[in-house]
């Protein structure tokens, strides 16, 4: 990269989501000079392998969420996408605007319970304040319950034990192991042995029986939890960290018949949209057999706008191949488990590379802008 790439008038790519996949596809498009609009419900760039630290920790909400008009200028649109029409390669915005589109590139993610996600139209401040109201409301709560032992969970319970060690906290979880199936069985252990001895109560093979009754992410004194074996645990707050879904809702009517199970769309080996040569899936949207993660939706995008560079310029397309699992679980600041390629990797690997900053300057420097202090 580096070289300008020269296109005529018609080429014009549209990007539908801007997390990770869609910040360094557009990143990515920038560089090599092709044409591209940057569309997003929110105004900032939300770094949310933070969310659960900046929801416990009031220094860290200001630097998970960066702007996207600073770094992409005019080639950035605020709004959700309600509909696509591909016979005249238009996306429809919320607000009636139409953009059309050469190359299309569906970069959706996934949606979810507040603190772990925040997908909602929203302006950086509104949103920075959302996180700090969080984090005031855990400060008042003695007792908290995280309902969800998946990684959202497992490290939702661990940041809050970090930061506040004298909270009681319990982690419910309707399976037998914690974290997710796809990790070695040692890492999941160690998951639950790095929580036994932070203090965390843990309950496994039980579910939250009357959810809809109870109130999230607020402190209200002496709340009642109640599960399917008949446990009932007292609480002051209850934070949800369970029901991630893919976020389909821009793409679903016009890929009807393209669509996984899970809502996620099919994909070729060149990451295109089955049967459509101009439009690609990257990240949580493209049904890939590998775990959801802010890693492989940055291998997706450069494969994606490598394939769309080399079809403008008529060269074979790249293909992506999912190799072995990298995946890291930090576990507060000073703490955390994973593996790479493969291989089991401790505490102080984790904690090195991942733990103590979470990866937040990393999207600041892809931004092209300077991190707060």
């Amino acid at each position: 990269m580096g070289s300008k790439l020269s296109v005529d008038d018609s080429v014009r790519v549209v990007i539908v989501g801007g997390g990770f996949g869609g910040i360094a596809a557009a990143n990515q498009l920038k560089s090599w000079g092709v044409p591209f609009i940057l569309v997003d419900m929110r105004d900032a760039f939300h770094h949310n392998v933070a969310a659960l630290r900046a929801s416990v920790d009031s220094n860290i909400a200001p630097k998970t969420f960066i702007s996207y008009s600073i770094t992409f200028g005019d080639s950035f649109r605020q709004a959700k996408v309600v509909s696509i029409d591909l016979d005249r390669q238009h996306v429809l915005l919320h607000d009636g605007e139409e953009l059309s589109f050469s190359h299309l590139i569906l970069a959706t993610g996934s949606d979810g319970p507040f603190p772990g996600k925040f997908n909602c139209i929203v302006d950086r401040q509104s949103a920075i304040q959302t996180y700090e109201d969080m984090v005031k409301e855990v400060q008042k709560a003695p007792r908290l319950v995280v309902v969800g032992g998946g990684s959202a969970g497992v490290e939702m319970a661990a940041e809050i034990k970090t930061e506040y060690p004298a909270k009681e906290v319990t982690l419910i979880h309707s399976k037998m192991a914690l974290a997710d199936v796809e990790l070695l069985p040692c890492v999941r252990q160690t998951v639950k042995e790095i929580l036994i001895q932070k203090g965390v109560h843990i309950l496994l093979s039980e579910r939250v029986s009357n959810l809809p009754m109870l109130t999230l992410n607020k402190f209200k004194e002496n709340m009642t939890v109640k599960t399917d074996k008949g446990t009932e645990i007292a609480t002051d707050m209850v934070i949800l960290c369970t029901g991630i879904k893919i976020n389909s809702s821009a793409y679903s009517s016009a890929f009807h018949d393209k669509l996984a199970s899970d809502g996620a769309l099919k994909v070729n080996e060149h990451l295109q949209v089955e049967g459509y040569e101009n439009i690609y899936a990257i990240g949580d949207c493209a049904h890939v057999k590998e775990p959801k993660l802010a890693y492989h939706a940055g291998l997706h995008a450069n494969v994606v706008v490598t394939n769309i560079i080399n079809s403008l310029m008529q060269k074979p397309l790249k293909t992506y191949k999912p190799g072995s699992l990298t995946f890291l679980l930090s576990m507060g600041k000073n703490d955390g488990v994973g593996q790479i390629n493969g291989y089991y990797v401790g505490w102080l690997i984790v904690t090195l590379i991942k733990s103590r900053g979470l990866f937040i300057s990393k999207s600041w420097k892809e931004m092209g802008q300077r991190m707060p202090c």
